[in-house]
């Protein structure tokens, strides 16, 4: 069989095999080299609070440094500017979250998820005062899209910075994202929250399609391997006339 993979034109045809397995097997590198360029992204600190001033402004868009990040604030809350958002999906079950307006020194609004209750939970909605501020600690998040359900009887099941702005008197600049409270004040449970997953994961689409140029690369080779064998087969079966004599 060898005798015949070199011949002149299966030796032509070996080295277009090679050249494509060789594409092939660049192709698969490529996608192999993009399914780990992300895996070693340094992880973000995020769970040591900082200042939210240094990370996030008012009337601007949520950084991805600052999104998810446990940060620190002082600020006084507007009294009647309360309200709850309803149906709200908690580890613990289901159940209203009460958010408040904070109001900085130097004027700026936040809003505040200072705690939640179930939905079984007897104790009244309205009139609740909770704390008068100080320095708050928890975890700033992006603003949500409002998604009121009941808008006649004021229930919504969303925390939007965008609603809440119609919704107090004096708004102010407003952060664009909210606080999550790290702990509620008496009466009210404290929202559990997690950190932001890992900036970097294996990209396992990327995997699969470097294994499957690899593939195609081995085929390539297997393809001349099975073009010269039957070839050289045919040559070695009987011929009609040696089986005529």
């Amino acid at each position: 069989m060898w005798a015949v993979a070199k011949r002149p034109k299966w030796i032509g045809a070996l080295v277009l095999a090679l050249t494509i397995a060789a594409v092939f097997a660049g192709l698969g590198q490529w996608q192999w080299e993009r399914s780990f360029a992300t895996v070693d992204v340094p992880t973000r600190q995020t769970e040591t609070p900082v200042a939210l001033g240094s990370v996030a402004a008012p009337q601007q868009v949520i950084s991805t440094e600052a999104s998810g990040r446990m940060v620190s604030v002082e600020c006084t809350f507007v009294q009647g500017d309360d309200l709850w958002v309803t149906d709200r999906l908690h580890p613990d079950g289901r159940g209203d979250w009460l958010i408040q307006h904070c109001a900085t020194a130097e004027g700026y609004s936040l809003a505040v998820a200072t705690g939640w209750l179930p939905d079984s939970s007897a104790a009244p909605r309205e009139g609740f005062a909770g704390t008068t501020g100080g320095v708050l600690t928890g975890r700033y998040v992006p603003t949500e899209s409002p998604q009121s359900f009941d808008f006649e009887a004021g229930a919504r099941s969303a925390i939007s910075v965008a609603e809440l702005i119609n919704l107090w008197e004096q708004p102010g600049p407003v952060y664009g994202g909210y606080l999550v409270a790290s702990s509620a004040p008496e009466g009210l449970r404290t929202i559990s929250t997690e950190p932001p997953p890992p900036d970097g994961e294996l990209n396992w689409l990327n995997l699969f399609y470097a294994a499957e140029w690899a593939i195609f690369a081995l085929f390539a080779l297997y393809l001349w391997y099975r073009l010269v064998r039957d070839e050289w087969e045919s040559e070695q079966a009987p011929q009609p006339e040696t089986l005529k004599a």
